[in-house]
């Protein structure tokens, strides 16, 4: 058993709002410091799309079909055991799904930091500017109350896309941070690029305790100190889709482009019925985008839609459709 800590750093931050993004650069920050970086990458959907962004040599456990905080609360540990003893790596990166609550994955890594050669130094959150603006200035539901936890626990905040905010809307979205949390190191950020010699310099500190007091951790969904668990995420739902034909590229935008309010959130990797590539999209807060790629290993055509409380049957009709047409067009 190897006797070296190995840092564990955790990635929070609401659906889309950049944080598998962060997360490459810091890989690469890393590898190229002579570092073995290694990642557990948390879906609330059936397949890891995410993963293929990182580099094949990095080691990875997927954790896939829950939240990590809840269903897949008890996989984060065997996963932390596995790549701690099997992979000897410098650092863990720990990818939340969007909904997740980094309270609960605080829990769980000082745990698993009794038994294993981990310590957790950071938690670092990502969030879209817009997006909380948005929701700060309408319906303030779960999902805003979600973001305001995730800000509260970190220790390094990005407020990310502030390309997007004018200078009023700048100081709203910075006032609403620093009144969560005044104490986290705040970046402003595009693309989620920010100096890797900050995330470095986490390693440094001290040892992360979340913010907060026991009583309002209780409020947030426990009941006592026996880790009762009622947190849910009933009002989140996902939905993944295996694709059977090609779908023509433009038809299958529009598509997107026309989904429901609910959905906020949708990724795929796809083979278009009027392209020679294969192409990964990602859509979020109303926002499309494309890229060539060559998935790792056996990927199937498919999508995942996430959002709150919407037609799943709507969904999956619509993309039938869209099958249907293409397959008719070609015959």
């Amino acid at each position: 058993m190897t006797t070296k800590r190995i840092t564990v750093f955790i990635l929070s931050g609401f659906l889309g709002s950049g944080k598998t993004t962060l997360l490459t650069r810091a890989i690469d920050y890393f590898t190229e410091s002579g570092r073995k970086p290694a990642v557990i990458m948390n879906e609330i959907g059936e397949v890891n799309l995410d993963g293929q962004m990182i580099a094949s040599e990095v080691p990875m456990s997927e954790l896939l079909g829950g939240c990590i905080c809840c269903s897949s609360r008890g996989d984060l540990g065997s996963a932390l055991h596995e790549l701690a003893m099997n992979e000897q790596p410098d650092v863990i990166f720990i990818e939340s799904t969007g909904i997740a609550n980094p309270l609960e994955i605080i829990d769980e890594v000082t745990d698993a930091s009794l038994i294993l050669p981990i310590e957790l130094k950071a938690v670092i959150t990502v969030v879209d500017a817009m997006h909380l603006l948005d929701l700060s200035r309408t319906s303030r539901g779960k999902t805003f109350r979600l973001m305001q936890e995730q800000i509260r626990c970190a220790n390094l905040l990005l407020l990310n896309k502030t390309d997007l905010l004018d200078p009023m809307g700048r100081q709203e979205a910075e006032a609403l941070v620093r009144d969560w949390n005044p104490y986290a190191h705040l970046q402003f950020t595009v693309f989620s690029v920010i100096d890797m010699q900050l995330i470095a310099a986490l390693e440094d500190g001290e040892r992360v305790s979340p913010a907060g007091t026991e009583t309002e951790r209780h409020e947030h969904g426990h009941a006592g100190q026996g880790h009762h668990h009622h947190h849910t995420h009933s009002h989140v739902m996902a939905y993944t889709h295996y694709f059977e034909h090609a779908v023509d590229s433009n038809a299958f935008e529009e598509f997107v482009s026309k989904l429901p309010q609910e959905v906020y959130r949708a990724k795929g990797i796809l083979t278009f019925s009027d392209t020679a590539s294969r192409y990964m999209f990602q859509f979020a807060y109303r926002e499309m985008d494309f890229v060539k790629i060559t998935p790792q290993g056996n990927v199937p055509d498919v999508a995942v839609f996430i959002g709150e409380n919407f037609s799943k049957d709507d969904v999956r009709s619509g993309l039938l459709a869209l099958e249907a047409a293409a397959a008719a067009e070609a015959e």
